[in-house]
């Protein structure tokens, strides 16, 4: 039996079938008597702590500095805010209902408004939200947490969704594989997995099937293609062993090209470096041979921050950015606020379309304070070594003048402080047709440009790449965004002005060539895509790039430019 799901990390595992998915009793919606409210107030308060200390102990087994531990913190700030816990005292006193009801409505309320806005990324969350409620219940409902400590055996989790929380507790030497039948692609267990290298399918309707899947039975979760084998045929056991001993051996080939020179046959090199969100994300730099950091998204830092990090705290956190890096490129793009990045410590306003409201420098440049923080605490990390800073979003001169203006505000003050400070290159990302359109007026004060073609494309064709009943029809690779980073890079170019891209196309070694032979200097690249990028580069000529990319840019459907990638790499 197959089921389908969304693939969110790649990977072939086979494993014995799991299911740690918690059903709460139901809800008991008769009225209480008076005499019982008191009772189910302080149920509610206990549950709430029990499910801190869960969540605390779990924060403990992992280390400060992840991805994990913030969200685990997120969850809890959630549980210890004064203002929820009153709505829900308040549901229990004026409807009369069980502290279970209570949870459930407000819960359900508050992941209802998430859920309603307009920007997918911050839709998904309300899953998040949603799966709190539901922990908080099955332990006032008395039900324990899964303890997977005991496992001894590879295995694959089935469950609705896991929390932070959950993942922080997992085993991972025997999970080979995670099934969730709910959950996004900017879901947290998304995140998590992806960054634990476990392969994952999301939205897979396991649970529906005919069959009953019970513990034990044997899995296998085909990461490539997106499916779930249940009781696998001996046929499609040898198969998908034969499909993941390919891909283990591509995986393994690939490493040899970690410390090789990033250049091709005929001797043209490309600088290929990483994007990043944290710290954590740097240390598994080295292990791909990246030459540094070439977008280190530095808002992933507020998502769950309670506060706004001060100027010393983001110092040391660039400083120690800088010495993990060991003198290689920090590229630090300033906060990048608004549209799909919501940050809660910075109380933002609600917008009716913030894809095209305040957000990246606009945000910055209409809330100085917040930025010059960021600029001081930069141009003093730079002192330990080489930093660019790029502006994110911005489309016309006079943004781009107010920031640098603000930056010689900043020095100024460091100056007067007496505190020691670098020099930084300068640069923008190109996000817009209208920063394409005005870049020439802006390079005389750049030392580089890079080019963000997530959003260069949802805003040149104005199709949101999350909605699944676009992508086919506005692809990524377009005439019109084609033509947009070839007019980039051309103004780049005469004026001497370095320029690399930094979308998720960068990490597409089938488009490598056509990238390549446009002309950039550099790609900046998801780690986990590097080093099959740097092996198209090493095994390809520069001159046959230089050719397929002038054949490309000419055509002008987007299937003709589809048909000559295929061609390209299957001759090539």
């Amino acid at each position: 039996m197959q089921v389908n799901g969304i693939v969110v990390s790649t990977g072939i595992a086979f494993g014995h079938a799991l299911n740690i998915t918690t059903q709460p009793q139901p809800l008991d919606l008769r009225l209480l008597p008076l005499s019982s409210i008191e009772t189910e107030k302080k149920s509610l308060n206990t549950a709430i702590s029990k499910l801190i200390k869960y969540l605390q102990d779990c924060q403990q087994r992992v280390c400060p500095s992840c991805d994990n531990f913030q969200l685990i913190d997120a969850d809890i700030l959630l549980l210890e805010d004064d203002e929820l816990l009153t709505d829900m005292q308040q549901h229990i006193v004026q409807y009369r209902v069980s502290a279970a009801v209570a949870i459930d409505r407000t819960f359900n309320d508050q992941a209802q408004v998430i859920a309603e806005m307009a920007d997918p990324y911050l839709a998904n969350r309300s899953q998040d939200i949603l799966l709190l409620g539901q922990r908080l219940i099955t332990i006032l409902q008395g039900a324990n947490q899964h303890d997977l400590s005991k496992l001894s055996q590879d295995t694959i989790l089935l469950a609705d969704d896991l929390t932070p929380a959950d993942f922080a507790m997992l085993p991972l030497e025997f999970i080979k594989g995670i099934v969730l039948e709910s959950g996004g692609l900017t879901s947290h267990t998304a995140i998590l997995a992806r960054s634990a290298g476990i392969p994952a399918l999301l939205n897979c309707p396991w649970s529906s099937q005919d069959g009953h899947i019970t513990d034990g039975s044997p899995l296998i979760l085909d990461g490539m293609s997106g499916v779930l084998y249940i009781n696998p045929t001996p046929t499609e056991l040898a198969s998908l062993q034969l499909k993941q001993a390919h891909h283990l051996e591509q995986q393994q080939a690939l490493m040899t090209y970690k410390d090789i020179l990033s250049q091709t046959r005929d001797g043209h090199p490309l600088i290929l470096r990483a994007n990043v969100g944290s710290l954590n994300d740097i240390s598994s730099l080295m292990q791909v041979g990246a030459e540094g950091i070439g977008l280190f998204r530095t808002e992933f830092l507020l998502m769950n921050a309670k506060a706004l990090p001060d100027e010393n705290q983001q110092y040391k956190l660039y400083s120690e950015a800088m010495h993990a890096l060991s003198g290689q490129m920090l590229s630090i793009r300033t906060f990048d606020v608004g549209a799909d990045k919501e940050i809660p410590c910075l109380h933002q306003h609600t917008e009716d379309n913030p894809a095209l409201g305040v957000r990246g420098i606009r945000y910055s440049l209409q809330h100085p304070e917040m930025f010059m923080v960021q600029i001081k605490a930069i141009l003093r990390a730079a002192s330990h070594g080489q930093i660019r800073l790029m502006f994110p979003m911005v489309s016309q001169l006079e943004e781009l003048q107010q920031a640098l203006e603000l930056i010689e505000q900043a020095k100024q003050q460091l100056r007067e402080q007496g505190a020691r400070f670098g020099s930084v290159e300068y640069g923008i990302v190109v996000e817009t047709p209208a920063a394409v359109l005005a870049l020439a007026s802006m390079l005389p004060y750049l030392d580089f440009v890079s080019i963000g073609s997530n959003d260069l494309t949802q805003y040149t064709l104005a199709a949101d790449r999350t909605n699944p009943k676009l992508v086919s029809s506005y692809p990524t690779l377009s005439p019109a965004v084609i033509r947009l980073i070839a007019m980039t890079i051309s103004d780049c170019q005469e004026a001497n002005v370095k320029v690399c891209l930094c979308g998720e196309l960068a990490g597409n070694e089938h488009v490598l060539p056509l990238l390549m032979g446009m002309g950039l200097n550099e790609l900046s690249i998801n780690p986990s895509n590097l080093l099959a990028v740097k092996s198209r580069i090493i095994n390809g000529n520069y001159h046959t790039f230089l050719q397929h990319a002038q054949l490309v840019k000419q055509l002008k459907t987007n299937a003709a430019i589809d048909e000559a990638i295929k061609k390209f790499n299957l001759d090539n």
